[in-house]
């Protein structure tokens, strides 16, 4: 009798990427869908035409797949994964002409590690995120791009100062500067939105972290 097939959904992603650069189909696919959304997530805050962002999606899709050889490991395979489609955004507004812009799509729905997260079994808890997410995305529309890019690369994406200089080509310095500006003027945009100013950090994480 053949043993049970392992369920590649449950496996690690450091085990499911050495699995698919064996050739295991399933894996690679297990691996594509569990990122899928974050990936897509980011394109949309990276590229502001619906359009772009889901090509670009797909880009950053197919460059993962190719790129998986050349993954080593010594960073979060989510880590390398954002790199990827933050350099799949780039091209593509790159080749259609455009200047780099966030989405403040309301349909979609922000992939933000460090704000807390809604208990799903508790309505009210639910609207409130859900309330949370539809302001701290309309603050970042209102946010120039110069700040907005920066920001999101490293409260979405969580990627580290020199990665964000670096696919940015941006002075270590300025990106700090840009981040710490950002933060404090989305601060402000979500104050004014709620019309009570300096009592928002209860309610929306903004990453405070220093390099």
């Amino acid at each position: 009798m053949n043993p049970p097939r392992e369920d590649p959904d449950a496996r690690s992603d450091r085990d499911l990427v050495g699995a698919a650069r064996a050739g295991d189909r399933a894996a690679l696919e297990a691996l594509l869908r569990r990122h899928y959304d974050r990936i897509r997530t980011l394109c949309h805050r990276l590229c502001r035409d619906r359009g772009d962002a889901e090509d670009a999606t797909q880009e950053a899709l197919i460059a993962v797949v190719r790129g998986l050889e050349r993954f080593d490991g010594r960073s979060a395979f989510t880590t390398w994964s954002y790199r990827v489609a933050t350099n799949a955004c780039m091209d593509e507004l790159r080749r259609r002409g455009r200047r780099p812009q966030l989405s403040n799509d309301p349909d979609l729905t922000a992939v933000q590690p460090s704000a807390r997260r809604a208990d799903a079994s508790d309505p009210a808890e639910a609207a409130v995120a859900s309330e949370q997410r539809g302001e701290l995305q309309a603050a970042l529309g209102k946010l120039p791009e110069d700040f907005r890019w920066p920001v999101v690369l490293r409260d979405l994406a969580e990627l580290d100062y020199a990665e964000i200089a670096e696919l940015l080509e941006l002075a270590p310095g300025t990106v700090r500067s840009r981040i710490s500006r950002g933060r404090a003027r989305l601060v402000e945009l979500l104050d004014e939105a709620d019309g009570r100013a300096g009592n928002r950090s209860d309610r929306v994480d903004v990453s405070q972290d220093e390099p």
